[in-house]
């Protein structure tokens, strides 16, 4: 076969990528939520209606990875003496304050907690997390299948329940190019638009497209911000870079 046509036969490459062998190394993304009881993190930021809390960020430092999280909702004072009471937490820091929520930086000690410990020994990468009375949300990448039972059986044999609601392959060629978001965020997206969530008036309120994605009002809101960000830097800051260059 001369090389163009090798190159070019879609039907080759496709069923070349979604081969059972070559998925294993492709990566997999899983959503899914864990009892706050279950795990430490979960007990020192355990909340009651309507607070809830949105991971912003991880940020590496050192040996240990220092997480950012919004907090909404809250009474400042009575939620930040009770994280600083607990025994495994090192500090806790207002970043910033914007309306009705506040973001924190914290250091806790991970060496109780089972779940970031499964985190970490199978190199799962934390996407999204958001915390609520009930049930905390994670969305969650591991290079395969593989790792993902490896932490689903760590889970298991450490007591954390897990109720995996979706598990996908990002990377498969009949998914197409996405502009970086994942697939929670195209659905958040694509749903907010095609029910009028963006239309002047507005068609769908937070709450009733929370329910359509099965997620909170909070990480509804976030997921569409991260979303919205995610679209703008993969398109329209791409091309003024681009410009400049």
């Amino acid at each position: 076969m001369p090389c163009n046509q090798f190159r070019h036969d879609t039907l080759f490459w496709k069923q070349l990528l979604t081969h059972p062998v070559v998925a294993q190394v492709m990566g997999v993304i899983v959503d899914l939520c864990v009892p706050p009881t279950d795990f430490e993190l979960g007990r020192i930021l355990a909340v009651k209606e309507p607070v809830s809390v949105v991971l912003e960020t991880m940020v590496p430092m050192g040996e240990r990875t220092v997480p950012f999280f919004w907090v909404h909702e809250h009474q400042h004072e009575e939620f930040e003496r009770a994280v600083r009471e607990h025994s495994a937490v090192e500090d806790l820091r207002q970043v910033e304050v914007h309306e009705n929520r506040v973001l924190y930086a914290f250091r806790w000690s991970t060496d109780a907690d089972a779940l970031f410990q499964a985190f970490a020994e199978t190199g799962a990468q934390l996407l999204e997390a958001s915390g609520h009375p009930d049930l905390w949300e994670f969305e969650l990448r591991f290079v395969s299948h593989d790792r993902l039972s490896t932490f689903k059986q760590r889970c298991d044999d450490a007591g954390v329940g897990l109720d995996v609601r979706r598990i996908y392959n990002p990377t498969r060629p009949e998914s197409g190019p996405y502009y970086g978001l994942t697939y929670p965020q195209r659905e958040a997206l694509s749903t907010a638009v095609s029910h009028g969530y963006y239309s002047i008036p507005r068609q769908i309120s937070t709450k009733e497209l929370a329910e359509k994605l099965d997620i909170s009002d909070q990480a509804t809101t976030e997921r569409l911000r991260r979303a919205i960000i995610t679209l703008t830097e993969h398109t329209l800051l791409t091309e003024d870079l681009d410009q400049d260059d």
